[in-house]
């Protein structure tokens, strides 16, 4: 046969080969590796080893958790291990990776390049994003700039009906305050599964209408070996094994078919957000609200007639106080996960980018920044004409409000620092992701003392509570769910106390006569700061549920102010704890709220929304 003729033959025989081709590939599934934790770094290892062993494995997904905490190197490490792997491997973060870190969660990004993914492999998509939480500790949440991307992402498909794996770390469901968000993105997709962790076992769920996986954790825990998922992805079926690190590769446990999935018309399974209770308070109204469109991690600050927020764009914006129009913008570099701080006509903002930025409260120009040396996370506190504020670099600072200058700066705090410190007499106490709260003479910097006497462990750390004091007491309550009181002279612990369920969230009344504290289910306590051990003074139980949101209460001529994780705003009557109102402006976490008078207050959502509210 001629040879010109002869070669057009073979090419066309081999296209229509490869496209008759079975489809049939394997990868690893790895999640919750949790560096930094007991065992994480070492079975990740193991399990990195366990892969390279095999041929027969394409490429590696990771489902989040990658580390225990973000601090001290972990996010390094578990990079240098991944480094090792000889496939290519995709990855997302989890939740112990953005609620606790000390770069803001920019670590993650800036080592891995991005907190989600979007790839193909013969013929299969694969989506990856992160739920959250940013900072805060609460649900899970999908930010708006992440629903954009995947929004773009979805319908910048060339196929629309292509096969689509999503991958999360957590569940489609209620532990995602905004899953419903989630879910109508995907729905007219051809998704054929949710692949996620968080709950570190095999299991096979279902999520409206769309089939869920959740994979087994890389620690062995109580095992001998640890372990991992292989899949294999043939042209009809998925098929889910337990590789354990031994070399066993255990039976499929789970299999699904893959097919064409038309969900366009299905009705929404689950029950949508309900916000009833808007109209059974009827007598609560917005004056004014905004969005912003991005995640908003941290309080409004309130000036003289401007409402100042940040977001994780890294813009501070203000607001005129009575109609919420915008009046300025200023961008800092990074993503802003903290609450700017007003006095004096000045804005104190920290970001990621590791500066801390002096704004005028008027016009949102820049007076001065300094620069640390890590990201910034922390809220800072003004008094006077000096800035105190805490950082991820193991540094406490005092800087001048004029100028910017250094007054003084301690070293010894190795543990990051995020939640505003508290100014009480010659004190600034503050806690920090190292176990301690600190106690440091706000003259001169120096250490007076540290108190540890919480539940050992930094994830019981007292780091995101803003304490408050009175009576040559500070009050506390951390993860351990404890209510503390401390002697302010010297750290010595006067009681602890467990009756009520408390996490990181505490406030006192304006003449520091009631200290507040806000319980995990339903329910607020009024305690007598005077009292020689832990006296309620009112227990009032509004049902709003389990919270953890670290939302303090805030009181204010009279009336308690205070959101929940769910995107609840309440007002309670401060002197008995009976509900004035109730309004529910988001489905996402509420950071603390700043009351104006006894009826007004401001609130922003971890969704970006800003809402001027009054009670009437």
């Amino acid at each position: 046969m001629n040879r010109k003729i002869l070669l057009p033959i073979l090419l066309i025989s081999g296209l229509l080969s490869a496209a008759s081709k079975p489809r049939s590939f394997h990868f690893a599934w790895f999640t919750d590796t949790h560096v930094g934790g007991n065992s994480g770094a070492k079975d990740l290892k193991l399990a990195v080893a366990d892969v390279n062993s095999q041929d027969s494995l394409d490429f590696l997904i990771i489902s989040g958790d990658i580390t225990e905490l973000d601090i001290d190197g972990n996010m390094d490490t578990a990079k240098a291990i991944l480094d090792d792997l000889d496939i290519p491997f995709h990855i997302i973060p989890g939740n112990h990776d953005t609620k606790w870190s000390s770069s803001g969660t920019r670590k993650f990004a800036k080592l891995f390049g991005d907190n989600h993914f979007n790839f193909e492999y013969d013929g299969i998509r694969f989506i990856g994003f992160d739920q959250g939480p940013l900072m805060r500790m609460g649900d899970g949440y999908v930010s708006p700039e992440c629903l954009r991307w995947l929004k773009e992402t979805l319908e910048g498909m060339t196929d629309p009906d292509q096969p689509v794996f999503i991958v999360n770390h957590y569940p489609l469901d209620e532990s995602v305050s905004n899953w419903f968000e989630v879910a109508d993105l995907i729905k007219p997709y051809n998704i054929q599964a949710i692949l996620h962790g968080h709950g570190h076992s095999n299991r096979l769920t279902n999520y409206e209408n769309i089939p869920g996986v959740m994979s087994r954790s890389t620690l062995h825990g109580r095992e001998k070996y640890g372990g991992y998922t292989i899949t294999t992805v043939r042209t009809d079926s998925v098929f889910f094994q337990e590789r354990r690190i031994n070399g066993n590769t255990m039976p499929v446990w789970a299999a699904l078919p893959i097919k064409t999935y038309d969900r366009k018309a299905e009705r929404r399974a689950s029950n949508c957000p309900d916000f009833s209770i808007n109209q059974e308070y009827s007598n609560v109204k917005p004056i004014w609200a905004r969005e912003t469109g991005w995640a908003m991690a941290g309080s409004p600050a309130i000036g003289q007639d401007f409402v100042i927020v940040t977001d994780a764009s890294g813009t501070v914006q203000a607001y005129n106080l009575e109609n919420g129009e915008i009046v300025w913008r200023y961008q800092t570099n990074q993503a802003i996960y903290s609450s700017p701080t007003v006095s004096n006509g000045r804005v104190i903002v920290t970001s990621t980018d590791s500066s801390v930025y002096c704004l005028d409260e008027k016009t949102g120009t820049l007076y001065w920044n300094y620069k640390t040396d890590a990201p910034l996370v922390s809220v800072a506190v003004i008094e006077k004409k000096r800035v105190y504020l805490g950082a991820s670099d193991g540094k406490f600072r005092c800087l001048n409000l004029s100028t910017g200058k250094l007054i003084w700066k301690n070293n010894g705090v190795p543990g990051y620092v995020e939640a505003q410190p508290l100014i009480y007499e010659n004190l600034v106490i503050f806690g920090a992701w190292d176990e301690h709260l600190y106690a440091l003479d706000k003259k001169s910097g120096r250490l007076q003392w540290t108190w540890a006497d919480g539940m050992k462990g930094i994830l019981y750390s007292p780091a995101a509570v803003w304490p408050v004091a009175t009576m040559n007491k500070v009050f506390i309550s951390a993860p351990d769910r404890y209510l503390s009181c401390i002697n302010a002279s010297d750290g010595v612990t006067i009681w602890r106390s467990r009756e009520f369920k408390v996490r990181e969230t505490i406030g006192i009344s304006e003449d520091k006569t009631v200290v507040f504290a806000r319980t995990m289910w339903d329910t607020v306590v009024a305690i007598d700061p005077a009292a020689p051990e832990l006296r309620p003074v009112w227990i009032s139980n509004v049902k709003y549920g389990y919270d953890i949101d670290p939302s303090m209460p805030m009181e204010k001529d009279g009336t308690l102010f205070f959101g929940t994780k769910n995107g609840y705003v309440y007002a309670l009557d401060a002197a008995t704890g009976k509900i004035k109102g109730v309004h529910r402006m988001s489905v996402a976490l509420i950071n603390t709220v700043v009351p104006l008078d006894s009826r007004r207050v401001v609130a922003t959502a971890m969704d970006g929304k800003i809402v001027l509210l009054e009670f009437r």
